[in-house]
């Protein structure tokens, strides 16, 4: 594998100088976020804002609803290897592709198709340093409309300590080799918020807050 592939986080200037590369596939990410009337979450895929501007060659992922499974009651859990490669390969991210990801808003989805996917043993995605707010602020080119990449074959190799389930976090609470982190805000890590997106109010036992 080239050391190119081997790049997690590349420039807008990188990307532009290689737009059009046969060996090139760009993936806009993008999901929003709402609260329901039950106080949780709701995705929306950003495929109607990707349609209205992209970086050019860019096709759209719908995460939630091609690469994401709904299971014991917990939305956007990884799906199996077996459907995350099929939705890959139909996508057109195949093998041997130089994939760059990108996302407006939150940059967590860009980093979160970026996981997945080095999760199955693919080692050839970067994450657009200041996703397509950078792109645009450069000056540099956009393009309309629906956008896509033909079929191509993805082979997942996965790694499943990539990924720590709920027996995995539970048996290393006060583990003094292991540091689970919450990312979410300090008032949702100190329980203070007046109604919580994500369940029960609080956090992880023993967990640290990096916001």
């Amino acid at each position: 594998m080239s050391a190119e592939r081997e790049n997690t986080l590349v420039s807008t200037e990188w990307l532009a100088e290689r737009l059009g590369q046969d060996n090139l596939r760009i993936f806009d990410c993008t999901v929003f976020l709402s609260v329901g009337e039950d106080g949780r979450y709701i995705a929306r895929a950003g495929a109607e804002e990707y349609e209205q501007s992209h970086i050019p060659g860019a096709a759209f992922l719908d995460l939630p609803r091609d690469l994401t499974e709904h299971r014991d009651g917990v939305p956007f859990m990884m799906p199996a290897p077996e459907k995350f490669a099929n939705k890959a390969g139909a996508a057109g991210l195949g093998d041997a592709h130089q994939i760059v990801l990108y996302s407006s808003g939150s940059v967590m989805w860009a980093t979160r198709m970026w996981w997945m996917l080095r999760s199955v043993g693919f080692h050839g995605a970067a994450v657009l340093d200041g996703g397509l707010a950078q792109w645009k602020a450069e000056g540099r080119p956009i393009s309309h409309g629906r956008e896509y990449y033909p079929q191509a074959t993805f082979t997942p190799h996965p790694d499943p300590e990539r990924w720590a389930d709920k027996d995995d976090v539970l048996n290393n609470i006060g583990s003094s080799n292991v540091c689970t982190i919450n990312a979410l805000s300090r008032e949702n890590y100190l329980g203070t918020v007046e109604r919580s997106s994500y369940g029960r109010k609080g956090r992880i036992k023993g967990s640290a807050s990096v916001p």
